[in-house]
């Protein structure tokens, strides 16, 4: 991709068309198609990248994470306007998202897979859902954490945070225990 852009960038006709067919070429090898005027940082790794789409505005920081089936795309028509996102540093975005849009995903952002985001994300916030919206304000923490020079944490998932399906599977069952207690005294 680097070399692609480079040639993007220069603004030659032909140089252009080159870019076009090395995207091209490294599409059909890969299975992830980045648009040769698509910006990215140093350190962004691809995991399982097949089906992943890079608009051609698109600006990704250093050291993002982006899984399997992400587009990262435009709403736009108008030609030579802002039209992808800009992902800042340290961003993980889940598998299957789409990130839709001329806005900014904040330093240390994690997007959920599945998630459709069309608004910009707040840096450190965990957006899931379709619309995507940002979850528990506990999650925000995760950026100073991670600043702070804890390990990578992958999916999204920070060392030390409870995970939020154990929670709540944990107040279920304690309703369920009160109701069974209460079921009691009525026999």
């Amino acid at each position: 991709h680097r070399r692609a852009h480079a040639l993007w960038s220069t603004r030659i006709g032909p140089l252009k068309w080159l870019a076009r067919f090395i995207a091209m070429v490294s599409r059909w090898l890969t299975g992830i198609e980045i648009h040769p005027g698509a910006t990215l940082g140093h350190g962004v790794f691809i995991d399982h990248g097949m089906g992943v789409v890079i608009g051609e505005t698109t600006e990704i920081g250093d050291h993002c994470t982006i899984y399997q089936g992400v587009t990262l795309g435009g709403t736009s028509l108008v030609k030579g306007s802002k039209r992808h996102p800009t992902l800042e540093s340290r961003v993980v975005v889940g598998a299957g998202a789409k990130v839709l849009g001329p806005f900014t995903v904040g330093e240390g952002a994690k997007i959920g897979s599945n998630a459709v985001v069309v608004k910009a994300v707040p840096p450190g916030a965990t957006v899931i859902g379709i619309p995507a919206r940002i979850v528990d304000e506990q999650y925000a923490d995760s950026m100073a954490r991670q600043m702070e020079g804890e390990r990578f944490a992958a999916y999204g998932v920070v060392p030390g945070m409870q995970d939020p399906i154990d929670v709540v599977l944990h107040q279920l069952m304690g309703e369920m225990k009160k109701q069974q207690e209460e079921i009691e005294k009525l026999k």
